[in-house]
């Protein structure tokens, strides 16, 4: 008996994966084809049923691809996922600059953009902005706790990119800074001061902040000292959340004489709090920042942060989608980041 032969196009298993899916849904393959196009011929539970199928299957949808080769649709999902614990606000000066640089890359090549929100415990309901034809393909704005739910989007075969650390098994396509860089050199930045007992403030269940966090460590090895657990503060990136736990920690921990924050809100918040505390920013404790947002050069004082290149990686995101949507295999890239010099942490 000879052995089946493999489909011989990506073309031929899709029609496969429908002829599967209408035979579990008791439909025709064209009845299939009409519910995942959205028509209104076929009634809204047969829809649900298909389309539910279609998941289960790993049948990737992909309204968006049928759509741009009628050239019908020319928009990006631009996915900010939010954290139901801290509620972090896409009004954060990062969100705002990284979302608007994606929105000029779009407008430079004559698309359109959703903006969307999805909870970060459920980052695979980004794909329903392609799934239902809304918009052709996902740029996504962190991997938050759930690298395995990009993994499986991309399996899917859906065309995403996401704003993140480059990880370990990753399958799917990312742009992102180089967070062990930046975060060794705003380590080195205060050792070089003469500050010796730093600070971290910053989540490391987040891939990006894991990634500054052994920056730091690495600069702190290299000098000869040992990270201290107790002088790293696991916070959100919403200021309103970590405030209470920023005031606790330096009122433990006066021996502080230097911060390493992982955006320029924790940052700000650190400075106010050592103010209130009767701390001098910098002659007693000098703190660095990390993104290096416009507002970090008119706070008072001035911000040293790590830059990254925001209107770059927004031009960078919608290249590689575009790559993407074309067929191409796109792999993931690292940006780089340096040093701002300001007065909260001078030389």
């Amino acid at each position: 008996m000879s052995e089946a032969k493999p489909p011989s196009s990506r073309a031929e298993q899709r029609r496969l994966q429908m002829a599967d899916i209408a035979r579990l849904a008791g439909v025709s393959v064209s009845t299939v084809s009409r519910a995942l196009s959205g028509s209104s011929l076929v009634n809204e539970e047969t829809r649900k049923r298909v389309s539910e199928l279609a998941r289960s299957l790993n049948y990737s949808i992909n309204l968006g691809a049928q759509n741009l080769r009628l050239q019908k649709n020319r928009t990006v999902a631009v996915v900010v996922p939010y954290d139901a614990g801290s509620r972090q606000h896409i009004s954060d000066p990062f969100f705002l600059s990284i979302v608007g640089a994606i929105a000029d890359a779009l407008t430079d090549q004559g698309w359109d953009m959703l903006l969307s929100r999805v909870d970060a415990e459920r980052l695979d309901l980004a794909a329903q902005a392609v799934d239902s034809g809304k918009a052709v393909g996902l740029l996504i704005i962190g991997q938050w706790r759930h690298h395995d739910q990009l993994n499986e989007l991309a399996a899917r075969k859906l065309p995403v990119v996401v704003w993140g650390a480059q990880l370990p098994q990753q399958l799917y396509c990312s742009v992102g800074g180089d967070n062990v860089l930046g975060g060794r050199l705003a380590t080195e930045h205060l050792l070089a001061a003469g500050r010796h007992r730093l600070a971290f403030l910053g989540d490391a269940a987040l891939p990006e902040v894991m990634h500054r966090r052994e920056g730091f460590w690495a600069a702190l090895a290299l000098r000869g000292f040992r990270p201290d657990p107790a002088l790293e503060l696991a916070v959100p990136f919403e200021v309103g959340a970590a405030r209470a736990a920023i005031e606790a920690f330096f009122a433990a921990h006066p021996e502080v004489d230097g911060v390493v924050a992982c955006s320029d809100l924790l940052a700000l918040q650190a400075i106010q709090v050592l103010r209130a505390q009767g701390r001098a920013v910098p002659r007693e404790v000098s703190v660095v920042g990390y993104d290096d947002m416009p507002l970090a050069a008119f706070c008072d004082p001035p911000l040293t942060s790590v830059h990254q290149p925001v209107a770059a990686a927004g031009v960078q995101l919608v290249h590689k989608l575009m790559q993407m949507l074309e067929g191409q295999a796109v792999p993931p890239s690292m940006l780089p980041v340096h040093l701002v010099v300001r007065e909260s942490a001078p030389t």
